[in-house]
């Protein structure tokens, strides 16, 4: 069984499904059959590598609220983070551009590594204030997961893996993927959102069949 699973780095909720989903594969029976395909998908491709606004003044100017709800927004999404275990602190969060960090998990996947790196961005993102955007902070990840910085840095002076994560962008747009996370298992069922447990749990039952 293979699920595939688009997500942006600076997603809260695609790392609230994220642990979700791996809560519900964790109770499925045949869960070392299964395998995880990480894709590619940048809300704002346009952003600057590091933005200078806060994450509540990027939500307020967003969705057009003030600062008071944009925050009470955060603190909600944070509330049920904690409820899978996530320590979100996003009040210090520093988001920007997340096309190099997607390039480092399809370089990751070409050594084996890129479930770990996926885990270990999102944990730096949300709970410790990663620069998403800015290449030295990702090489530094990469060091800490057991890539070579070299070859890393490397990889980042060049083009290699924009076509990649291009590939897994236009995919979502031929499915219809307009929001993040989506699962697609075995490109059958479709599922939208950080879904329950259960309803993760549901659907690789279905799969299975």
């Amino acid at each position: 069984m293979k699920v595939e699973i688009w997500s942006d780095l600076i997603c809260p909720w695609c790392y609230i499904g994220k642990r979700r989903f791996e809560s519900a594969l964790a109770q499925f029976d045949g869960k070392n059959d299964v395998k995880i395909v990480w894709r590619s998908f940048e809300l704002d491709p346009d952003a600057d590598t590091q933005l200078s606004e806060t994450l509540v003044q990027l939500l307020a100017r967003k969705y057009g609220v003030d600062a008071a709800q944009a925050a009470a927004m955060n603190a909600q999404v944070s509330m049920l983070a904690a409820q899978e275990g996530l320590v979100y602190r996003l009040e210090n969060a520093r988001p920007g551009n997340t096309l190099d960090a997607h390039r480092l998990t399809h370089f990751a996947h070409t050594q084996g590594c890129d479930a770990p790196m996926m885990e270990r961005l999102m944990r730096g993102y949300f709970s410790e204030s990663l620069a998403i955007g800015e290449r030295d902070a990702l090489i530094k990840i990469a060091d800490e997961i057991g890539m070579d910085m070299h070859d890393v840095r490397a990889m980042f002076d060049s083009d290699a893996f924009v076509a990649e994560v291009r590939a897994d962008e236009r995919r979502a747009a031929q499915l219809n993927i307009r929001g993040v996370p989506y699962f697609l298992i075995d490109e059958k069922i479709g599922i939208s959102g950080a879904q329950s447990v259960a309803t993760f749990a549901g659907a690789l039952e279905r799969a299975k069949k």
